[in-house]
């Protein structure tokens, strides 16, 4: 047998596609079929939270709204930051997005929220555990590179069309921030600081809740501002499988061509981008 049969040959064989792709929808079809209950489940609780925040906010007359984010700007800032919000939530009264801009408020919050409950306790548990550190590693850079599209494609096939979906997707995308940023701050923290609490005779409770979550308050501050950011900028994306919001405004403007709509919606989230991030960040 020749060299170039050889190779022929072997390149046959390397050609011969995986069936990684068959793998993938057998395993989503398993799923699907075995636990659909717990994704009933969770897909309850989820239209739950989305629903309560998104029914608030509506509910709140759109002026009485504005004064008491301004009031909350204003006393986690200054009273210059408080007027500026409330003007910029005016201004989305006035362009006639209210409704869109309180049910992206809805959704974001409540995939920041998911993302954090998880988030959180989970870097905590690799912060303290290597094994479970090496572990959630992988799966947190595959999280991190993966295109935002691909997540939307398991998020529809387990929940359909809707806003569970997009919270979902969104919280995928949103939670490796909160967990990363949460496992630095409980590294970060200086060992003499352990050594006194230990010295002390505290046990793991009082050292998590006295000494090391104090400690590691900035990160933490820090992992929530970014999962509110990426959570954020999954809006448009999420709109593609039925979220409501500023993100369904854009892409109707890209449907019809109407940069005008298309930059009043964009306004809106940079606007809730840059609210959110003055009253969390320091």
């Amino acid at each position: 047998m020749g060299i170039a049969e050889t190779y022929h040959q072997l390149t046959t064989v390397l050609q011969t596609k995986i069936p990684l792709g068959d793998m993938v929808e057998r395993g989503i079809d398993f799923f699907t079929e075995n636990f659909a209950p717990v994704l009933n489940f969770l897909s309850t609780i989820i239209l739950f939270i989305a629903n309560s925040l998104s029914d608030l906010f509506l509910n709140i007359p759109a002026l009485l709204f504005m004064v008491i984010v301004g009031a909350v700007m204003a006393w986690i800032r200054n009273w210059k930051y408080g007027l500026i919000t409330g003007l910029a939530f005016l201004l989305m009264f006035n362009l006639g997005l209210w409704d869109e801009t309180m049910l992206t408020l809805a959704l974001v919050l409540t995939a920041a929220f998911l993302a954090l409950l998880v988030g959180i306790p989970v870097g905590i548990l690799a912060a303290h555990n290597n094994a479970v550190y090496i572990i959630v590693r992988p799966i947190l850079d595959f999280m991190q590179t993966i295109p935002p599209f691909v997540y939307l494609i398991p998020a529809m096939m387990f929940f359909g069309l809707g806003r569970v979906p997009a919270v979902v997707a969104t919280f995928i995308f949103a939670a490796p921030p909160a967990v990363r940023l949460t496992y630095l701050g409980f590294r970060e923290i200086p060992d003499e600081l352990l050594e006194a609490g230990y010295a002390f005779g505290a046990n793991w409770w009082q050292m998590l809740l006295k000494i090391e979550l104090p400690a590691a308050m900035p990160s933490l501050k820090m992992g929530v501002n970014q999962t509110i950011m990426m959570s954020l900028s999954m809006i448009v994306v999420a709109a593609m499988i039925g979220a409501k919001g500023l993100g369904q405004t854009v892409l109707r403007s890209l449907s019809w061509i109407d940069p005008g709509l298309g930059f009043e919606a964009g306004l809106g989230i940079v606007i809730i981008a840059i609210v959110v991030d003055r009253m969390v960040s320091e």
